[in-house]
C-alpha cells in the first residue's frame, strides 16, 4: 500500500446508483454522497486500487446505509442489503450476491471480519470506521492521509445528519444511538 491516497470524488457508476434514491435521501443527499465517496476512497486504498473490486466496493457503499432513508428505521442493515440485492438482480449487474450482502452486513463490525470475502469486506469495514469516526480511528492510515480525503470531499455535516436521524427515528438521540448499537453494530 502506497502512502499517497488517490481521491475518488466522482464515479459514473456511483452517480447512476444514487439516482433512484435521491428523493428518499432528500436534503441529506450531499452528506451521504460525501460519506460514500470518502469511504470508497479509503476502501480502494486498502485494496491497493484494485479496479476489479471497484464495482463491488462502489455498489456496496452506495447501499450500505440507504435503509436509514428508505425505511426510516435505525435497524437499517437488512433493508439496505435487500435493496442492493434486489437492484443487482433487477438490473443484471452480475455482482456476487453473497459478497454484496456481506459487505453491507458487516460494515459496522467492531472487530476485524474473518471469513468468506474477507479482503473486500474488511477494506470496506475499516474504511467506514475511519469516516464514521471522522478520522479519530484511522485503521493504519496516517493523519495526513485521512485529512487529505476529508479536505477533498466535504462532509456536508454527515455526523450531524446521523445524530439527527438517531433522534428523529429513535425517539431521542440517546435511545436512537443505543438502538443503533444493539441492531447495527456487530461484534
Amino acid at each position: 500500500m502506497t502512502d499517497v491516497i488517490k481521491i475518488i470524488d466522482h464515479s459514473d457508476r456511483v452517480e447512476r446508483l444514487f439516482e433512484p434514491y435521491r428523493e428518499a435521501l432528500g436534503d441529506d443527499y450531499l452528506a451521504y454522497r460525501g460519506h460514500v465517496y470518502r469511504v470508497i476512497t479509503f476502501a480502494m486504498h486498502f485494496l491497493d486500487g484494485d479496479e476489479e473490486a471497484r464495482p463491488m466496493v462502489e455498489t456496496a457503499l452506495v447501499y450500505h446505509d440507504i435503509g436509514l432513508w428508505t425505511e426510516h428505521d435505525l435497524a437499517y442493515l437488512e433493508p439496505s442489503e435487500a435493496h442492493a440485492l434486489a437492484d443487482n438482480e433487477k438490473f443484471g449487474w452480475g455482482l456476487d450476491p453473497q459478497l454484496l450482502k456481506d459487505a453491507i452486513h458487516w460494515h459496522h463490525k467492531v472487530f476485524p471480519y474473518r471469513g468468506l470475502n474477507q479482503r473486500i469486506v474488511e477494506a470496506i469495514r475499516k474504511a467506514d470506521w475511519i469516516d464514521a469516526t471522522e478520522g479519530k480511528i484511522r485503521k493504519g492510515l496516517t493523519k495526513a492521509q485521512v485529512k487529505a480525503v476529508q479536505d477533498a470531499i466535504p462532509s456536508y455535516g454527515f455526523a450531524e445528519v446521523l445524530q439527527r436521524l438517531a433522534g428523529d427515528l429513535g425517539g431521542n438521540k440517546l435511545s436512537g444511538n443505543l438502538r443503533v448499537l444493539r441492531r447495527v453494530f456487530k461484534w
